[in-house]
C-alpha cells in the first residue's frame, strides 16, 4: 500500500513539473515584460525572470493548488526584483530622502493632467484626456514610466499596472501603508507631469494654447 501511495505521488509530482514548465514557457514573455518594466534593464530583467522561475522551480512543492501557478510566478518575481533593488539601494551606501522629493524645485503641490484639460477653452474636446493619451504611443508612455524615480516608479507599476493592493505593496516593499500612498500620490502626479509635456511637445494639445500652458507651468 505504502509503495503504491509513493508511486502515485511520484507520478503527481511529474505532472506537476510537466505542467510547470508549460507554463513558464507560455508566460516567459509577460515575465519577462515585468521584469524589463521594473528594471528598466533587458539583462537585469533576464537575471531577475530567471531567479524568480529557478526559486519557483525550487519551492514547487511548497504550491497547494497548481492552477494558481501563475499568480503565484509573478509574486515571485515581484519579490525577486524588490529584495535585489534593496540590496543596490543599500550597497549605494547613502540616504535619500525620497519622500521630501519636490515635484518642480520649490513646486509642492500637484500636477494634475485632468485640471489641466479640463479648462474653460479646452471643454470642446469632449473627453480630452481620452484623446491625448491615445495620441501619445506606447514609447512615450513607457519612457514617462521610465522617467520616475524609483521609489514612485516602483510603487505605481505594482498598483497600477500589476493591481496589488496598497496594503500588499506595503508589505512588499517594507513600507508604511501611508508611505505607499504618498508615493503613488507623487508618482502619479509626477507621470501626468511628464504626459502633459510629451502631449504638447507631439503637438498633440491645441496649437499655440499647448505652447504657452506648457511654457507657462514650468
Amino acid at each position: 500500500m505504502d509503495d503504491r501511495s509513493d508511486s502515485d505521488e511520484r507520478i503527481s509530482r511529474c505532472g506537476r513539473r510537466r505542467y510547470f514548465e508549460q507554463e513558464v514557457e507560455r508566460l516567459l514573455d509577460r515575465l519577462y515584460g515585468t521584469a524589463l518594466r521594473l528594471t528598466r534593464n533587458p539583462d537585469d530583467a533576464e537575471d531577475i525572470v530567471a531567479e524568480a522561475v529557478g526559486k519557483a522551480w525550487a519551492k514547487l512543492d511548497e504550491l497547494q493548488d497548481i492552477q494558481c501557478l501563475e499568480g503565484w510566478l509573478f509574486r515571485i518575481l515581484h519579490n525577486t526584483f524588490v529584495s535585489e533593488w534593496r540590496r543596490r539601494q543599500h550597497r549605494q551606501d547613502k540616504e535619500v530622502d525620497i519622500d521630501a522629493h519636490k515635484l518642480d524645485g520649490s513646486q509642492e503641490a500637484s500636477f494634475s493632467l485632468f485640471d489641466r484639460l479640463h479648462q474653460p477653452f479646452l471643454l470642446w474636446w469632449g473627453t480630452p484626456e481620452e484623446q491625448v493619451l491615445n495620441g501619445l504611443l506606447r514609447e512615450d508612455l513607457q519612457k514617462a514610466l521610465d522617467g520616475l524615480p524609483d521609489a514612485f516608479r516602483i510603487v505605481v507599476i505594482l498598483v497600477e499596472v500589476e493591481g496589488y493592493r496598497y496594503e500588499e505593496v506595503a508589505e512588499l516593499l517594507g513600507i508604511p501603508l501611508g508611505t505607499v500612498r504618498s508615493r503613488l500620490s507623487r508618482g502619479r502626479s509626477l507621470l501626468q507631469k511628464a504626459l502633459w509635456y510629451q502631449a504638447g511637445e507631439a503637438g498633440l494639445l491645441h496649437g499655440t494654447i499647448s505652447n504657452n500652458l506648457v511654457g507657462g507651468t514650468r
